[in-house]
């Protein structure tokens, strides 16, 4: 006979870690499935968790997370090929309670969220692929795993199975997927010791880095990243799929030249390879999110769409963990009512609304197509190093020109036109303000 828990969530990454633990923490049964071997180890992101979220379910988590660095810089770089200009934000207080952002490895930070878990009370059960939903009519009653007699009853099933979203395809929930809702994320991590990442970025111990780049993508409408952790750097490329496939260019050798840029190359030479690996991300937001719930099933975490990638802002792993909160509580409420048709689990998107979840998707909406705009992506690059590089080199016996004069130039030589910076102008207000 199938086992049968009040609730299964498929997938053990930070999402559904979080839905579990809510529904341990309420009394539930609850059974974590994982494909991989164990937590942590089929996933992938650039580096940088913020944990705020966890505060109000894992108090002391500051202390007990497998933690690499607190993030106390912060750097904005444009880059062109041979250029780049910064701004350079640091803050003693991020390396202080309440912290900010800290530098984290999946394998090892997902690893700790299932075993908390796990302590709370969830069954977790790893290398077990999850093949299909379970149904009686339209209503969602469990899962079909890989494993013999492998099937698992539960009123409620959370799909935390990442950016394919297959279960939520296969309940109905999710439109077929657009090339350009997606980006692919490309990484390696860098080997290199505690004190020479300190050095090089100049750090205290235990203060970490996090920097952001537009540009230095080949031309592929993307973005870079350099984060440092305790004794490894991770260097990486995000590109968009559709830019990619038109470029011809192996995102291999995009990071490579990436790496070889003059204001990268100091930053990450000679470190020792340890791991490379590439990632499909959700990047359109409220543009691809599927239905949150359906008929004894929610969504939550990648597998809904729930990542920020706003150019400013770059988070996945708090919108992750916090759906994961809202769908556990959102279940068990259900569960406790007796009714976990898609009306009864409509608690699930009332708090993602209520929360910062939905609010910051639904603010940020134009914030993808705006980033990876060709004009983004290069003109504006361009204009800001050379507008830079002529404010700051000296022609004497010439006069000093205007900033003005040198801006108006630039832009023209940028293919910048007047109504092209009033149109971007309010649309950076209408996105950020």
């Amino acid at each position: 006979m199938a086992e049968s828990f009040d609730a299964v969530v498929v997938g053990a990454g930070p999402a559904g870690s979080c839905a579990a633990l809510t529904l341990a923490r309420a009394g539930r049964s609850v059974c974590l499935l994982e494909r991989g071997p164990f937590p942590g180890s089929k996933n992938l992101f650039g580096g940088v968790v913020y944990g705020r979220v966890l505060d109000s379910v894992l108090p002391a988590w500051t202390e007990e997370a497998p933690i690499e660095r607190w993030v106390t810089r912060r750097v904005t770089m444009a880059l062109t090929g041979t250029q780049s200009v910064a701004l350079d934000f640091r803050s003693t207080a991020w390396g202080e309670r309440p912290y900010n952002g800290a530098t984290v490895l999946r394998p090892v930070f997902d690893a700790w969220l299932a075993g908390e878990a796990e302590r709370a009370g969830a069954a977790l059960v790893t290398a077990t692929t999850v093949t299909g939903l379970l149904r009686e009519g339209s209503r969602v009653v469990g899962v079909r795993t890989d494993r013999p007699d492998g099937e698992l009853l539960a009123p409620v099933v959370i799909a935390c199975d990442g950016v394919n979203a297959f279960l939520a395809k296969e309940a109905g929930l999710a439109g077929k997927p657009q090339p350009s809702h997606y980006t692919l994320g490309v990484k390696e991590v860098l080997g290199l010791g505690e004190e020479e990442i300190e050095r090089r970025f100049s750090l205290a111990e235990g203060e970490g880095a996090d920097f952001e780049v537009v540009g230095g993508t080949g031309g592929v409408a993307g973005g870079g990243f350099v984060y440092t952790n305790k004794e490894s750097v991770s260097v990486g490329l995000v590109l968009s799929l559709p830019g990619l496939a038109a470029s011809g260019e192996r995102p291999e050798d995009l990071l490579a030249s990436f790496k070889a840029h003059p204001s990268i190359a100091p930053l990450v030479a000679g470190g020792d390879l340890l791991e490379y690996g590439a990632h499909l991300i959700p990047e359109a937001g409220i543009e691809m999110m599927p239905k949150l719930a359906g008929d004894g099933i929610l969504v939550a975490g990648d597998a809904a769409g729930l990542c920020l990638a706003a150019g400013i802002w770059l988070e996945g792993v708090n919108f992750a963990m916090a759906s994961g909160m809202a769908a556990g509580e959102a279940a068990a409420e259900a569960i406790g009512r007796g009714d976990t048709t898609a009306g009864g689990l409509a608690g699930y998107e009332r708090r993602l609304e209520e929360n910062f979840v939905l609010a910051d998707h639904r603010r940020l909406r134009r914030a993808p197509h705006l980033v990876l705009s060709d004009r983004v992506q290069s003109r504006y690059p361009t204009l800001l190093c050379n507008l830079v590089e002529e404010m700051f080199t000296v022609r004497n016996p010439s006069p000093k020109e205007g900033a003005l004069r040198i801006a108006r130039r630039e832009a023209r030589r940028a293919g910048l036109r007047l109504r092209d910076l009033a149109r971007d102008g309010f649309d950076t207000w209408r996105t950020f303000g």
